[in-house]
């Protein structure tokens, strides 16, 4: 059995963990033969949901005092235009369509006019605006895509400096801060990252195949302290709904297998838990993955997030991260999504990382948006046999929820599992009875029922199940492991 693993390039990795192993240090509160022999559990090992009653404070960026909208000169907008994607740069297709495995959905494109610091400064075209500041804007488009991040190298930014990205709709403008922007380097370089890769920072998306950056310099600020440059961008090949009709069309050729969670209300609590994660690797290659905005135990509101470190591999992959919130169906049985999807994009701390059980715990930094959840999470023992829940986006799509049960604890090399014991076994082996996994799903959280409640136990590592391979197993990284070896540090201090 082949584990459906997603390897990203051998490259500079802020952790030094490795990638899938067993044999865990940490011990569960209860014991069984990993037969399917009975568990004692401890049911009090848990830290219960959280469901602010008032909408979270927004984050103010450092230059949120400052105008947000464009002010560039369209005509004094330069145009870095690239052709149609090569074939030869088509994202590449896994060998699996299990789950466990990252949906690529963008690939890095090289942009050789703006390269270079001395190549780049030689078209922004300064103007001077209304309020006395200076203002250079750069227009980059990529023919065909359905999606674009710019790779900005920023090495240096006079203070007070501002970088805006935004898309079709100026009004809708990103912008950071120098201060902020800095604020990033330095939480990169801290974490082991090259210099170059600590001082890059990838623009939100906005869809369509263009994007604007524009720079603004405060009054009396020297136009020479600016050096920056956009050697490369991320070209995304779907868009979000034909990431989803693709999904739907391949699910209904081999039957439907997947449960929209917008027709089990039961889930709504933990539906509101569950972000779509989309960020950019070290290589420039872009990702979809699944998340859980998780719980501590003062209920403080510190967004603490989880996945799976095949997914987020180092910090400055952590500081890519733009997660989408409440992305399901409109309602039950719609292809359309639920219009209230909120995207955050101030990318997050890795906190902790481990490959032996998978795991990747973040900190955002953006407050999530009205109408979360907390999720809760359950750090002690779960019996064999016991029934479980998924919720995950396959594909990089709406919000699915699978229903199954632990098979039994297993150990995990990079190409395989085999059966353990719940004392060795640093992975909860699942078997499906409605639903599946599909690429994009990986760290997505698995549930399970104590009383009235539904609280986290892991995260989805990889296996051979899939909407082809329903009978397949699938394979989540324990989180009573990744508490007790770490989390518990800022979970419950």
């Amino acid at each position: 059995m082949q584990l459906a693993k997603f390897m990203l390039p051998a490259l500079p990795v802020v952790l030094a963990l490795t990638a899938c192993g067993g044999g865990g240090s940490n011990s569960s509160s209860s014991s069984d033969s990993g037969s399917g022999s009975p568990i004692a559990p401890v049911w009090t090992d848990r830290i219960e949901p959280f469901a602010p009653k008032a909408a979270p404070a927004p984050k103010r960026a450092a230059s949120a005092d400052g105008p947000t909208g464009a002010v560039a000169s369209a005509a004094a907008t330069p145009l870095i235009a690239l052709g149609t994607l090569p074939a030869s740069l088509a994202p590449a297709t896994a060998a699996s369509d299990a789950g466990g495995v990252p949906r690529q959905i963008g690939r890095a494109r090289a942009l050789p006019e703006t390269a270079s610091v001395a190549a780049t400064a030689r078209l922004l075209q300064w103007q001077a605006t209304a309020r006395g500041t200076q203002v250079a804007a750069l227009r980059f488009a990529s023919q065909g895509a359905r999606g674009l991040r710019l790779g900005v190298l920023v090495e240096a930014l006079p203070p007070g400096a501002v970088l805006r990205f935004y898309g079709a709709t100026p009004e809708a403008a990103v912008q950071r801060s120098a201060e902020e922007l800095q604020a990033v380097a330095e939480r990169n370089a801290s974490a082991g990252a090259s210099a170059e890769l600590a001082r890059t920072y990838w623009s939100p998306d906005f869809g369509g195949d263009q994007v604007t950056l524009e720079l603004e310099l405060p009054a009396g600020a020297a136009r020479d302290a600016v050096r920056l440059a956009v050697p490369r961008l991320s070209h995304f090949t779907q868009t979000a709904a034909e990431a989803e009709a693709a999904f739907t069309a391949k699910a209904a050729a081999v039957g439907s297998c997947m449960v929209d969670v917008s027709c089990q209300p039961d889930y709504l609590e933990q539906s509101r838990s569950v972000a779509r994660m989309l960020f950019v690797a070290e290589d420039g290659n872009a990702f979809y993955c699944t998340g859980t905005l998780l719980n501590d135990k003062a209920s403080s509101g510190t967004p603490y997030f989880l996945s799976a470190q095949h997914c987020i591999t180092s910090q400055a992959v952590a500081s890519t991260l733009q997660t989408d919130w409440f992305y399901r169906s409109a309602s039950c049985g719609s292809a359309a999504a639920n219009p209230a999807t909120r995207s955050l994009t101030g990318g997050a701390t890795l906190l902790y990382g481990a490959g032996s059980t998978d795991v990747a715990f973040m900190r955002l930094h953006d407050s999530p948006p009205a109408g979360i959840v907390y999720a809760g999470s359950y750090y002690g023992g779960v019996p064999v046999d016991t029934s479980l829940a998924a919720l995950h986006q396959p594909e990089g799509g709406l919000l699915k929820l699978s229903l199954g049960w632990l098979k039994n604890y297993s150990n995990c090399s990079d190409s395989s599992c085999s059966t353990g014991s719940s004392d060795a076994g640093d992975y909860m082996a699942l078997s499906w009875q409605q639903g599946s996994t599909e690429q994009g799903s990986s760290g997505s959280g698995v549930f399970v029922t104590i009383g009235a409640q539904r609280y986290l136990t892991g995260q989805l590592h990889g296996g051979t199940a899939s909407c082809a391979n329903p009978g397949g197993t699938d394979y989540f990284g324990r989180f009573d492991r990744s508490y007790r070896a770490a989390l518990k540090k800022w979970l419950n201090p």
